[in-house]
């Protein structure tokens, strides 16, 4: 590892570039260069040199101690570069880097190749806004490792690239990239990397609405992590999608237990999924109507490492599904749109609550009547009249109650539960089993008489 410091100016001379055409003639060398630039806006150039490629990062007017690189190995040389240009959201920069460090990347083991290329693709994705250059990098990448046969890499980069295209909604592309990988990765039994693709396909299938395959793949995930050694990060992911498969089939009580285990997880090792995790643990509290259970659990000590948005827009529909109040549940939609109605598990759970808790209210307050007109129904509720009408139809058509719409007057016409006779069934079922009494009786005499 070699550090040269200079003036503005030196990179330009033809002494420079010669002295260090030299230095790496004789050896393999990754030389990061700073320069101190004499104007009064100060900053940088970094430059990586590869045998005799030279290549310069363009400067940026923020300054950078490098003092760090000092002694270290071309490898720690290699992250910092990366990390320094993270900070200043050099997206393309990074992958321009790993484009350039290739010719380098075939004088060194293969092992050390792929940990340097995923954490490039780790420290481009730390840069907000990046998902598309992401995509194409993988697929760069992709390419690259095929040429160079490199299927150990290329596989892990292959199921980064189905996470990427999963987070980015291109469903299909992911599956058929997924379809492929899984089957390679089975043959090859690479257990870790099985979970990896499994639970992403898991996932896959759930953003499809394929509840059965997603399942499976989530059981075939299991299966293969029963037999290795899981890390904690990645059993606390099985263990989210777990909860969420299991919130989706309206076993609450089983998933809360799945998202606990997915926050300690988290918790221990100060991910932030862990307040994701947390988030549908309330969920699933509301959900089993154990509303005032939430406040406990933020107030406790696990719970308020992670107050903010989050939790409080899980406590504001805790209160208004304890108050039984659509007007503070609307509200806590409205304040909380970004914590609730844009996160796709919390919003499909809270649209099937907040319907459960407009019929519980409508039919509470229509019972005292026999006919009511629609706009009074819709003034207790705060509620628009063409909304509450739809809900009322809706309700009448599912026989939830016994009634019918006069939309002429504007009013619901609610009948009376007929109470049903308990003779009538009584006598069909005595007519019944004296059926069955003849038919017995018959066949009987029949035998006598033969």
């Amino acid at each position: 590892m070699l550090v040269f410091e200079g003036r503005e100016g030196l990179s330009e001379s033809w002494e420079f570039t010669n002295r260090l055409h030299s230095l790496c003639a004789s050896q393999t060398v990754v030389v990061v260069v700073v320069f101190t630039l004499a104007s009064s806006s100060s900053g940088y150039q970094n430059l990586v040199c590869l045998k005799h490629n030279v290549n310069i990062i363009p400067p940026s007017n923020k300054r950078f101690d490098c003092s760090g690189f000092r002694g270290q190995s071309s490898e720690q040389a290699i992250t910092d570069l990366a990390d320094l240009l993270r900070q200043e959201n050099r997206g393309e920069d990074l992958r321009n880097l790993l484009t350039q460090l290739r010719p380098f990347f075939s004088l060194i083991p293969k092992a050390k190749t792929a940990k340097i290329v995923r954490s490039i693709i780790d420290t481009i994705a730390k840069i907000p806004g990046t998902t598309e250059l992401q995509i194409s990098l993988c697929k760069d990448m992709v390419q690259w490792t095929r040429a160079e046969k490199r299927t150990f890499l290329r596989q892990r980069v292959e199921a980064r690239l189905a996470a990427l295209l999963l987070e980015s909604k291109e469903y299909s592309e992911a599956l058929t990239l997924l379809s492929s990988l899984i089957k390679e990765v089975r043959r090859l039994d690479d257990k870790l990397l099985l979970v990896d693709i499994d639970l992403l396909e898991s996932k896959l299938h759930f953003s499809l609405r394929n509840l059965p395959k997603a399942k499976a793949s989530l059981t075939a995930a299991r299966t293969a992590a029963n037999s290795i050694y899981v890390p904690p990060a990645q059993q606390g992911t099985i263990d989210l999608q777990s909860g969420i498969l299991h919130a989706e089939e309206k076993d609450y009580k089983t998933a809360y237990s799945y998202f606990f285990e997915a926050f300690e997880a988290f918790n221990a090792l100060e991910d932030s999924r862990a307040v994701f995790s947390l988030k549908y643990m309330l969920l699933c509290k509301i959900m089993v109507s154990q509303a005032d259970d939430v406040a406990g659990i933020i107030s406790s000590k696990a719970g308020l490492r992670y107050v903010g948005p989050e939790l409080d827009a899980m406590k504001a529909v805790a209160d208004a599904h304890s108050k039984r109040s659509l007007k503070l549940f609307e509200t806590a939609l409205r304040d909380y749109k970004a914590q609730l109605e844009e996160d796709p598990i919390v919003h499909r759970h809270l649209s099937s609550l907040y319907e459960t808790l407009l019929e519980q209210n409508l039919c509470r307050l229509i019972e005292p009547f026999s006919r009511v007109e629609i706009a009074h129904i819709a003034e207790l509720i705060e509620l628009p009249v063409d909304h509450v009408e739809k809900k009322l139809s809706q309700l009448i058509l599912d026989k939830k109650f016994a009634g019918t719409l006069d939309q002429g007057a504007g009013c619901l016409i609610i009948f009376e539960d007929l109470k049903t006779d308990a003779i009538y069934p009584a006598t069909l079922e005595t007519i019944s089993n004296m059926g069955k009494v003849v038919d017995s009786l018959y066949v009987r005499s029949a035998k006598i008489m033969a």
